[in-house]
């Protein structure tokens, strides 16, 4: 499966979407299928503020837990509260309904992330 081009992505796994006045933020399919069944998300509150490189909250699957690292820095300003209730929504949809994080952030230029290509090329789905 093709990641999608309306976004950018990290060597942890995170995807970024630019919209409004910052990024959604969420894990990749590839992601997703080396956790296999997600069973709970720690995600921060509104108002969290974030440092690129470092941990924001966690995600579980029945296999292991794994952190979740901020791709830039900024504040949260909305979080998923439907996969917090329902972590499968990562699993289902996690290019879609299952975002974690929106990060307020004034930063337009994402050239240092991967192009879904690249980032499909270094992480071939299984």
């Amino acid at each position: 499966m093709m990641s999608p081009e309306d976004r950018f992505y990290t060597d942890t796994h995170e995807w970024l979407k630019p919209e409004g006045d910052g990024i959604l933020v969420g894990i990749t399919r590839f992601a997703v299928d080396e956790l296999t069944d997600v069973t709970y998300v720690e995600l921060p509150g509104p108002g969290a503020k974030l440092a690129a490189g470092k941990t924001f909250g966690e995600i579980e699957s029945v296999k292991a837990t794994s952190e979740l690292y901020a791709p830039l820095d900024g504040e949260v300003s909305r979080v998923n509260e439907d996969v917090k209730k329902d972590p499968s929504l990562v699993n289902q949809d996690p290019y879609g309904k299952g975002w974690l994080i929106h990060i307020k952030t004034s930063r337009k230029d994402f050239s240092a992330f991967l192009s879904a290509r690249k980032y499909d090329t270094a992480h071939p789905a299984g």
